[in-house]
């Protein structure tokens, strides 16, 4: 048998003809039934078609003004840094990105590979700190730092271009100005503009106040260093990756190719040695706790100093993820106290809900001990006051603690785990499974508070609401729209809205009895006795959720808009459902995921206005792997699918992610192997596109190599994309209309 390899490398479908093709079919449909159509140019295109809502609201230290970033209409994705008048009611462009600097899109390396792990498109001013007066604004950009007058607009630069700095912020009192530069920490007095060294001098392999690689891509840990309240100390870290092995990476460019040599910790391997410091400004003096010698090997989870500064916090995990400990350390010197611990016999997820109250007595504190994610008041000699919430429900994170009136404000989902609302209940409640809801719209809300917890921030959108941004009293009343978003006739979506189509929701039922939700959007126009298309759009991984009552993706109603049925639902090891959902993919990933998303294809089929012999899967990273799980194991459900930068291999991923749902290889080799998509290579009968940057330092381009070269050895049929220069994200206008335009056609060629 001749192999027959569709390798789409800079040819075979040109961006121009998949333009046409979809240009066409929006033509087509647009004539069918008389009203305007999405094209998937359109979709990533200015004006956005959502509207640029504003992104990181901030309140300002009094609370009498809200910033936030905005991009232009010329220039949608550079950012500008505004600002609204919260008694005034007025908004005012206080600096905009081209006044900073020449090329507002200009980053370091270190700058573009924090971006990836915090997952940020925009350019421009994409972060900034109130200073604690509330009379100037701090803005890092392009590796530099700028000053803003609230009141004058007027700009200082503390940088030169010489120098590229990372990780700015004020310090708690705003005397100094904190940066990374070249892996070392300084801080920056802004009454004498005399600049301190505080870590020593880094070397290859040795670096001070960042955060390590895995810290920053898993535990959602991007610093490496925290000021004390009273700035007379910074705990910072000392990261050493000498024990990592380096990688040979070549990343391949359009214009050029590059070897990168990477320090990567593949699972089972040899982890950086992570160390906690605390300085001291007035000796200028460190002294280094030394964690490995304390403590098993693991990782540095979280650093907090307690309101007095008289001791710092940090969070210690195991190396296996099983244990996590909370520990006080006096800032000068002593032993730590080992306050409280979390077991488990599968993992602990971490979470940023510690709080210390003001008096520096007691502390709030998240866990999952009950089956959900609730939280728990706690003296700081590790004693167990109460329970604060309860019941089958989980809460996601602390929104604000009003010490004078002992509210605690949280995000929660009590009443359906699509919809996200703010509760508040009392430090003192005698009935933890009753907070008061204080969000009453139906659908996702995220909040921000203000400093003095007097008003927050409402971000919201439902599955028929695009986002909008309001300003709220502490009790839920709307004092101001900040971004009302209503869909006019003068809306972006207007046009398109008359051949809309909203999702449904509905549940199924898992094999273990567990209820799995899912999410079904189908053609606004639907003929009597007709099948349709579906394309199950997969993520599938754990901790993530993609059912909600929210705003949808476009891509989805572009489908819709073609003739599809869509598809999506979220199989066990999601997010947001409590350890029993969660938790039943440990040490075997890809077995209950791919049972849950055919029993979602048998619900399907049952389905009058299904082609049950017309269904095909889509997904990216996790979901690309889930999407080649499902074409190769369930040829008898799936009849094409596409993988987008997929994992392959477990064993060519990271230590903390893999090693937390997996084990390592050499504890679970039966494991692995059962993950593992080569395991099935030879299986695919069905037709097969896979697409992947060529320069991802997350899931890096060996996945598909290693996939691809079994494919091609076995003699079957595939079709490839590599996109050049691109990471994980394979971010970029025409980057993202080439490669959607690539998946439609695939799916239009075998499913249409």
């Amino acid at each position: 048998m001749r192999a027959l390899i569709y390798t789409l490398f800079f040819a075979t479908f040109s961006l121009q003809a998949l333009l046409q093709v979809a240009a066409a079919q929006a033509t087509a449909a647009a004539e069918n039934y008389g009203e305007q159509r999405l094209t998937i140019e359109r979709i990533f295109s200015a004006p956005d078609l959502t509207t640029s809502a504003p992104r990181q609201l901030k309140f300002s230290p009094a609370g009498n003004y809200v910033s936030y970033l905005r991009g232009s209409v010329e220039h949608p994705n550079v950012n500008d840094l505004w600002v609204y008048d919260v008694r005034q009611q007025e908004h005012r462009l206080l600096v905009a990105a081209n006044q900073l600097v020449r090329d507002p899109a200009e980053m370091s390396a270190e700058e573009k590979a924090r971006r990836e792990r915090l997952r940020i498109r925009a350019s421009g001013i994409v972060d900034y700190a109130w200073a604690n007066n509330g009379e100037q604004l701090l803005i890092p950009i392009s590796g530099q730092l700028f000053l803003v007058n609230l009141q004058t607009a007027e700009v200082t630069a503390l940088t030169t271009p010489s120098i590229s700095v990372t990780d700015a912020r004020f310090s708690p009192r705003s005397n100094f100005v904190s940066y990374i530069e070249s892996n070392r920490l300084f801080i920056l007095d802004l009454a004498s503009k005399q600049v301190r060294q505080v870590s020593p001098d880094a070397t290859e392999t040795r670096h001070y106040g960042v955060a390590e690689f895995v810290a920053q891509e898993e535990m959602k840990r991007m610093t490496g260093y925290w000021w004390s309240p009273d700035e007379q100390s910074i705990a910072y870290t000392r990261v050493d990756t000498s024990p990592v092995a380096v990688q040979s990476r070549t990343d391949v460019y359009a214009d050029r190719t590059e070897v990168v040599q990477q320090r990567y910790p593949f699972t089972g391997t040899t982890n950086a040695i992570v160390d906690l410091g605390i300085w001291q400004r007035a000796s200028n003096e460190t002294h280094w706790l030394g964690l490995n010698d304390r403590h098993r090997e693991g990782y540095l989870a979280r650093v907090k100093w307690l309101p007095n500064s008289e001791k710092v916090s940090y969070q210690w995990q195991t190396r296996n993820q099983h244990l996590l400990t909370l520990y006080l350390q006096p800032r000068n010197g002593g032993d730590a106290t080992a306050v409280l611990s979390e077991n488990s016999n599968t993992w602990i997820n971490l979470h940023d809900d510690l709080v210390f109250l003001a008096d520096a007595r007691h502390f709030i504190w998240a866990s999952e001990r009950s089956g959900y994610k609730h939280l728990y008041l706690y003296r700081t000699d590790g004693s167990l006051i109460r329970q604060l919430t309860s019941g089958d429900w989980q809460v996601d994170n602390v929104a604000a603690v009003d010490d004078t009136t002992g509210f605690i404000y949280f995000m929660g989902r009590k009443e359906t785990p699509i919809e996200r609302h703010l509760y508040r209940v009392s430090m003192t409640t005698t009935n933890p499974s009753q907070p008061t809801r204080l969000t009453q719209r139906q659908g996702i809300h995220t909040v921000d508070f203000a400093p003095n917890q007097r008003s927050y921030i409402d971000y919201f959108s439902s599955s028929t609401q695009p986002p909008q941004v309001s300003l709220h009293g502490p009790t839920g009343e709307r004092i101001a729209w900040l971004h009302q978003n209503d869909v006019d006739a003068a809306h972006p979506l207007a046009p398109y809205l008359a051949s809309w189509s909203y999702p449904e929701f509905g549940t199924l039922t898992a094999a273990d009895e567990q209820v799995l939700h899912y999410k079904l959007t189908k053609p606004a126009v639907m003929v009597d006795n007709q099948r349709y298309p579906v394309i199950v759009m997969v993520y599938g991984g754990p901790r993530a959720q993609r059912v909600t009552n929210s705003w949808g993706d476009y891509f989805s109603q572009y489908l819709a808009q073609q003739g599809y049925v869509v598809f999506q639902l979220d199989n066990r090891g999601s997010g947001n459902r409590g350890k029993a959902f969660e938790q039943v993919i440990y040490r075997n990933l890809a077995q209950a995921e791919v049972t849950d998303q055919i029993k979602g294809v048998e619900f399907l089929r049952s389905l009058p206005y299904v082609a049950d012999d017309k269904i095909g899967v889509f997904g990216h990273s996790y979901g690309g792997y889930m999407a080649l799980h499902l074409i190769l194991r369930a040829p008898e459900h799936f009849n094409a699918a596409v993988a987008g930068a997929p994992v392959t291999d477990w064993r060519l991923y990271d230590t903390h992610y893999t090693e937390r749902y997996m084990g390592t290889p050499q504890d679970n080799p039966e494991g692995y192997r059962d993950a593992d998509v080569l395991t099935y290579a030879e299986q695919l009968k069905q037709p097969l596109l896979i697409y992947h940057g060529m320069a991802d330092d997350n899931v890096l381009y060996t996945h598909t190599a290693k996939l691809t070269y079994a494919l091609q050895q076995a003699m079957l049929p595939f079709e490839l994309m590599a996109y050049p220069g691109k990471q994980h994200g394979l971010r970029g206008r025409e980057t993202s209309i080439h490669r959607y335009n690539l998946i439609a056609d695939f799916f239009a060629r075998h499913l249409q």
